[in-house]
């Protein structure tokens, strides 16, 4: 068969649509870089939208940025903004109401206990006490993550940071969020398998929950229940549509946050390297915990290493100097010890000041002669004088 050397056959583009489709050589293309594949792809602004940038400075969250910049109350580099479609830099110069906004401070978190009765909201269109008008006034400003309804009480986190408030809302984190319910009436377990599975309210399905029969009191009943999303009133809807009426609902943990012995209205404040674990950002040194060092103990060391005495000092061992400290120290390390009784009488022992030559002798000598016993006292006879005897002695029989 002759081989065929014929040029090979090139066909003109074809347009298809919008797009020119390149040159192909007997049915197989060729590849060819596009005019405008060679041109730089158009980059996008500089830095993060204004509304992101209050919120992570703590100024407002981004809902409410975006509504402070409908309003003209946000300027930048001296110019009024109507639109939040705008990205700026630290080098820009953003006021709000009157005040430059800084640098986002580093962010923080808040454990706060909300009692009941407090709207948890900036502030109430119908002149309700809100949680932030309950704060202690040394708080910077924060913001709450989720909410609890006028009538719940319990944990509520607070942060300074718009980027961890959505962060640690987004169902995403998957965090469980605990809750001590006491509702009114007798469930019993197959009364609380619809929760569990999974339910639908007013046309809205609630993600199956944990719930867990604590005790009965009376006519109420006390139950835990966990869920990872929080929706409005979520467990009261819930327990309304299987015939049980919350009277008490308390939020307990948050995650790993947890109540504890907070008490209604006290605040306490997440350490940083918690936060930081927590995270998932791996743990870190605390600054706000002092730095521990370990004080050497009182005495020499027991050691075997036989550290030699100017070693680290830079003097220069003489001859076996060396090997006799050595020596020394494993001598010192595995000479017998004692401890408890034994070990203080022998200090005792040891601290007694010694005597050498005739003098010792003499109280070794005199420690082991045998004490005298005490001369017996006459007791006098009744008739019988005391006098002194008469001289020459006892007299004779028969004198």
């Amino acid at each position: 068969m002759a081989e065929n050397t014929n040029p090979p056959k090139i066909t003109a583009p074809k347009v298809v649509g919008p797009k020119v489709a390149g040159p192909r050589i007997e049915g197989k293309a060729v590849e060819r870089k596009s005019a405008t594949a060679a041109k730089p792809a158009a980059g996008t602004p500089e830095g993060d939208r204004i509304a992101k940038v209050l919120s992570r400075a703590g100024v407002a969250s981004r809902r409410e940025a975006e509504r402070m910049i409908e309003l003209g109350e946000v300027s930048v580099n001296g110019k009024v903004i109507d639109s939040p479609a705008l990205n700026v830099t630290s080098k820009d110069k953003i006021v709000v109401r009157g005040v430059v906004v800084g640098e986002p401070e580093q962010a923080r978190l808040w454990l706060y206990y909300k009692p009941e009765g407090l709207v948890t909201s900036e502030s109430d269109e119908k002149g309700r006490e809100t949680v932030f008008d309950n704060l202690p006034a040394e708080l910077p400003r924060v913001m709450s993550v989720g909410r609890l309804d006028l009538n719940s009480e319990g944990l509520l986190l607070l942060t300074n940071d718009g980027g961890l408030k959505r962060r640690l809302e987004l169902p995403s984190t998957g965090w469980l969020r605990k809750y001590r319910v006491r509702v009114n009436g007798n469930p019993v377990d197959p009364d609380l398998e619809p929760l569990r599975k999974g339910i639908v309210v007013d046309g809205e399905r609630f993600q199956p929950m944990i719930v867990v029969i604590d005790r009965i009191q009376g006519a109420n009943a006390w139950l835990t229940v966990g869920l990872r999303e929080g929706k409005n009133r979520e467990i009261r809807r819930a327990m309304t549509a299987i015939n049980l009426t919350v009277n008490r609902l308390i939020r307990v943990s948050y995650g790993p946050f947890r109540l504890n012995d907070l008490q209604p209205g006290e605040v306490e404040e997440v350490k940083g390297k918690v936060l930081r674990d927590q995270l998932g950002q791996g743990a870190t040194v605390d600054e706000d915990a002092p730095k521990r060092t370990r004080a050497p103990r009182a005495g020499a060391s027991r050691t075997t290493t036989g550290k030699a005495e100017g070693a680290s000092s830079g003097r220069r061992l003489k001859s076996g100097e060396g090997l006799k400290q050595v020596s020394e120290a494993w001598g010192e390390a595995t000479k017998p010890r004692s401890f408890g009784t034994a070990a203080k009488k022998a200090e005792t022992e040891s601290a007694k000041p010694r005597t050498f030559g005739t003098a010792a002798k003499k109280a070794e000598g005199g420690a082991l002669r045998p004490a005298k016993p005490p001369a017996k006292r006459a007791s006098p006879t009744r008739g019988v004088s005391s006098g002194p005897k008469p001289a020459g002695g006892r007299p004779k029989r028969g004198a």
